[in-house]
């Protein structure tokens, strides 16, 4: 069953903001580092500090977040610094989703759907430009 969150982009100050917002709602934080998951490989190793995903859950509240990775590819500025996070399991359950919002065309930043150390990933800027990024489980 898919389900979705905001998804929120910092440039380096991922962990001082998703703590902030913990002690604001409370719950239960998770940090993680890119040096510290199966990731770290893949970008060079002055983003080894920056988190790779965190994630706060208090009640009926959840919030996903990253430091920025992109850079200097691709630069964070206002407006793109949000995105809709949808997780599902399997490939197929969100390929489903994934190509209808895709819509064939005008899709800036556009990963198609691949499996990643830590699962499924895909992301998209749509046709009206709002941002997506999928996660499923990883296939055994």
């Amino acid at each position: 069953m898919l389900y979705c969150t905001p998804f929120l982009l910092f440039d380096g100050n991922c962990a001082e903001a998703m703590t902030f917002y913990h002690e604001c709602f409370g719950g239960e934080l998770t940090l993680t580092k890119l040096g510290d998951s199966p990731m770290k490989d893949m970008l060079p190793p002055e983003k080894h500090d920056r988190i790779i995903n965190a994630y706060l859950k208090s009640g009926d509240i959840e919030i996903s977040a990253t430091d920025w990775m992109a850079s200097p590819d691709f630069e964070p500025i206002k407006g793109n610094t949000f995105a809709i996070f949808i997780i599902g399991k399997t490939f197929d359950e969100l390929s489903t989703v994934f190509d209808k919002l895709r819509d064939g065309n005008n899709n800036e930043r556009l990963q198609e759907l691949h499996e990643l150390p830590f699962g499924i990933y895909g992301q998209f800027y749509d046709k009206y430009g709002i941002q997506w990024i999928f996660k499923g489980e990883k296939e055994k």
